[in-house]
């Protein structure tokens, strides 16, 4: 026999005060200590918190200052993030466009993007072969792929960002023989 339970009126949610400079401040400290992030996303989530609660001041909110404030401080470093996701990407095998994507993705700026966007140049290589790995394909396809898989592995390592010379000399090696880094 199933049992009967009352079910309870939803309940009314108390709206929520807005905010003052204070727990604006609290709020990004939170979020860098909880998070990996950057500038942008910082007051991107900021922006985001004044549109669903308000500001209590007069004045317009103080996110810049925040957010300036917290980067000044090493909460926030553009410089190290960018470093740490390209390092990342190109692990999991992405090329040097696909990481400069996802840099620009995270609002970090070509100056900030500079060393990382070399770190992928100078890893492009490896990069390429782990994606490769990855993929089974290239030198680690079990065979020699028909045109159509090779066009199929083709377009897989376009979308992650390789250069077509690197994507040729992946692709052109036979199953087993991993070639040789050479400059691109």
């Amino acid at each position: 026999m199933a049992q009967s339970r009352r079910v309870e009126p939803e309940r009314q949610k108390r709206p929520r005060p807005p905010l003052d400079e204070d727990a604006l401040e609290r709020m990004a400290l939170f979020y860098v200590g909880r998070y990996a992030t950057t500038r942008a996303k910082l007051r991107t989530y900021l922006d985001r918190k004044l549109r669903e609660r308000g500001w209590k001041g007069a004045e317009r909110p103080p996110i810049d200052p925040i957010v300036e404030r917290l980067s000044g401080l090493g909460y926030v470093d553009d410089n190290a993030f960018a470093s740490a996701r390209a390092e990342s990407l190109g692990r999991r095998g992405y090329g040097e466009r696909r990481i400069a994507q996802a840099l620009s993705a995270a609002g970090i700026d070509e100056e900030d993007a500079a060393e990382a966007r070399e770190q992928a140049r100078s890893n492009a290589w490896g990069a390429a072969l782990r994606f490769a790995e990855r993929k089974r394909i290239g030198p680690y396809a079990a065979a020699t792929p028909d045109r159509a898989a090779r066009d199929k592995a083709f377009a897989s390592m376009a979308r992650a960002g390789h250069s077509v010379e690197v994507i040729r000399r992946v692709l052109d090696s036979a199953p087993g023989e991993i070639p040789e880094c050479d400059s691109f």
